[in-house]
């Protein structure tokens, strides 16, 4: 009996299988491919350092004068003017087309397509040619009496116009986007907060709108970093932003491409500062909706040491 109970025992020790080895799959299609994108790049680089007509001292003359740092304030000021008033509008917008008055929503909609449907750079000459066609400007009642008359040459200057031909461009767009950050959120809320006796527009304000921000984040930080760049297109009024203050220096110095350059540079900048504050925006609002927020930028360059660490140990 002990022999039998001894091989029994030593059955499972001898049925154990051997411990796996694992192979690595070899990937030489990744090799080749990062292998042509690294020539290419090499090979642009050696073109844009070695090639003598791009004046690169001409473009690091010209990246910190004062001329073009007031156009980089201006485009930042435009920026930020027509994103609020976008933002502002959008909200509103779409409020009313989620509005069960058929005359709210329709006019909503209305607004929508007509700004969509049309260039943004068409609204641009648009407003900044109006006083040419308007003799006068006023508040009042249709048909009725009138009041604070004032001049259109006076009251919509380039600035006035630029704003208002990117603003409510962008509060079109922006309508879309808080529209679908609003219909994201489970109908259920709303009527808990009705069934508590809560106003539409108080739930709208502190339960439906706090729960889209979520949804309206992420394209609202592409919108303005597309805003920062449509904000080129007010040159075509004589709006002193950076495109127009480059054409201004090459148009008197005629070194059209080493000024483009510089401001492309100041817009690469720019847009990377946003991107950069659009991620971390975008995780403050992830919060409590993911488990495991995305790792930030150091976090996964440390991981990644980390890793190389390890396998250079073993």
């Amino acid at each position: 009996m002990d022999d039998e109970g001894a091989g029994v025992a030593e059955a499972p020790a001898r049925s154990r299988p051997e411990a796996i080895r694992a192979v690595p799959v070899r990937h030489p299609g990744r090799w080749v491919s990062g292998a042509i994108v690294l020539v290419v790049a090499a090979q642009l680089i050696h073109w844009f350092v070695t090639n003598k007509e791009l004046k690169l001292g001409t473009v690091r003359h010209y990246l910190f004068d004062h001329s073009i740092l007031v156009g980089v304030g201006v485009t930042l000021e435009l920026t930020a003017v027509a994103m609020i008033m976008g933002v502002i509008i959008g909200v509103v917008l779409a409020v009313m087309r989620l509005s069960r008055n058929p005359i709210v929503a329709g006019g909503s909609w209305l607004y929508v397509w007509f700004f969509r449907g049309t260039p943004v750079l068409v609204q641009l000459l648009f407003w900044y040619n109006l006083p040419t066609v308007a003799r006068s400007l006023s508040l009042g009642i249709p048909f009725g009496p009138s009041w604070l008359p004032q001049n259109p040459k006076d009251l919509i200057t380039a600035f006035i116009a630029a704003c208002l031909g990117l603003g409510l461009n962008e509060g079109a767009y922006m309508a879309e986007i808080v529209r679908a950050g609003i219909l994201s959120v489970d109908e259920g809320q709303v009527e808990a907060a009705s069934a508590l006796g809560m106003p539409r527009l108080l739930s709208m304000r502190r339960i439906v709108l706090p729960q889209a921000m979520r949804v309206i984040i992420p394209p609202t930080g592409n919108e303005t970093i597309s805003m920062l760049k449509t904000t080129s297109l007010a040159s075509v009024i004589a709006f002193p932003e950076l495109l127009y203050t480059a054409q201004i220096i090459y148009s008197r110095t005629y070194e059209t491409i080493p000024l483009l350059l510089t401001a492309s540079i100041w817009y690469l900048f720019m847009t990377s500062v946003l991107s950069v504050g659009q991620y971390y925006l975008e995780r403050r609002f992830a919060r409590g909706a993911l488990r495991e927020l995305p790792p930030t930028p150091g976090q996964r360059i440390r991981r990644w040491v980390a890793l190389r660490r390890g396998r250079a140990l073993t």
